[in-house]
């Protein structure tokens, strides 16, 4: 009989074990422990940056970067349509006011259409951008390095530096993703910004089960994440604060599961690539059926695959969904449309074109570390006899 093939699975067959069972015998099992400082100078190392702040998650870090660019509730904040509503979020929970734009062929932010909504619907008072239908200061935007690919940071922080503009790296999904050729050749995801953010929940690359890490080039940047996400402490000792601060520290018991992946991580990016182009090959003689590029100037993770059903593909996407959970694969659609949804009916989305058809046409594939080759071929068969 066959078994499940899941769509993204953790991998554990590393030291974590040794690590988190430490972590439990010398009873360091909360905020404290040596396990934390050692993830965050692991990963500061690895992304080539100075420091690292751990958090409870991606969305805390996200927040946590908002409220240091000083966005308030009287701002505005550039988001993507096309991610998952964590990066989105933070931004309400300040009281801030999100304005959707469109993805391009990577399903990352579309360059050309955020330097449109710029010049086209805003314009510079004071050194701020200031959009002319609502008022409000543009302070901020969210770009989302989708699936492990590259945003086109050339261009957004290019366009930043015009409008003044504070750019917030959600790369929660590309650890691992760096620039191969470029101007910022070398650099990787979450580096090149105000802040970045990793995400190490369990469909991750790597996990730790939650968590989340704030990346930044500015040190004092990182002083000043770390003293909120500690509950902003002035006076350890007599337990004084001097801001609202958070309990968004990651747990030693996290860190030490994090240290063991981190130990991984390339691995497990050589084993990502090695399926996505045996997946390739074998998708090539699909007809109606396309499957999505990397970008070809990035050494991209390879997080997450996704397959393109053309209009003459026999079998409708939610079909095709459906189809394979009769054969115990997991698959599923991309994200809802973020300013579709309930929440944020109603908030300004600016040109959303692409977005609306990618979200119409991708079904994700299974893309676990631990997939097999032989499990591929089961995912071709069934999109095989799916097409005819």
């Amino acid at each position: 009989m066959n078994q499940n093939i899941p769509l993204s699975v953790p991998n554990l067959k590393g030291n974590e074990l040794t690590y988190v069972s430490n972590a439990v015998q010398t009873e360091w099992v909360s905020t404290g422990g040596p396990y934390v400082n050692e993830f965050e100078k692991v990963i500061a190392e690895y992304a080539h940056v100075p420091g690292a702040v751990s958090c409870q998650n991606g969305t805390s870090g996200i927040h946590t970067a908002l409220l240091l660019a000083g966005v308030t509730a009287a701002d505005e904040v550039l988001v993507p349509t096309l991610t998952f509503i964590a990066a989105v979020n933070p931004v309400r929970y300040i009281g801030a006011e999100p304005v959707f734009l469109d993805c391009d062929d990577t399903l990352c932010m579309d360059a050309d259409k955020l330097k449109s909504f710029c010049t086209t619907q805003c314009s510079m008072q004071a050194g701020r951008l200031i959009d002319n239908a609502s008022g409000r200061h543009v302070k901020a935007l969210v770009v989302v390095h989708v699936f492990g690919n590259m945003a086109n940071l050339e261009k957004i922080l290019e366009i930043a530096q015009t409008f003044n503009l504070k750019v917030i790296e959600d790369a929660t999904e590309a650890i691992g993703t760096y620039y191969l050729a470029g101007p910022y050749i070398g650099h990787h995801a979450g580096t090149l910004g105000f802040m970045g953010i990793y995400s190490f929940n369990g469909n991750k690359i790597i996990t730790t089960g939650g968590g989340g890490m704030i990346v930044s080039s500015d040190v004092e940047l990182l002083r000043h994440a770390k003293h909120l996400t500690t509950q902003a402490k002035s006076d350890e000792v007599n337990f004084l604060h001097d801001e609202v601060g958070f309990n968004y520290r990651m747990t030693n018991l996290q860190a030490a599961l994090g240290l063991a992946q981190m130990e991984q991580l390339e691995a497990f990016i050589t084993k990502k690539q090695e399926n996505y182009q045996y997946y390739k090959e074998c998708l090539a003689d699909i007809p109606n059926l396309r499957f999505l590029q990397f970008r070809s100037d990035v050494r991209s993770n390879h997080w997450f695959y996704s397959i393109y059903l053309e209009d003459g593909f026999p079998v409708s996407r939610d079909q095709v969904v459906a189809e394979f959970s009769k054969h115990k694969i997991q698959t599923r659609p991309i994200w809802g449309l973020i300013h579709e949804q309930i929440p944020y009916k109603g908030f300004r989305a600016f040109q959303i074109e692409k977005a609306i058809d990618y979200q119409r046409h991708i079904v994700n594939v299974p893309c676990s570390t631990n997939l097999e080759k032989q499990d591929i071929d089961r995912v071709i068969a069934c999109l095989k006899a799916m097409a005819g």
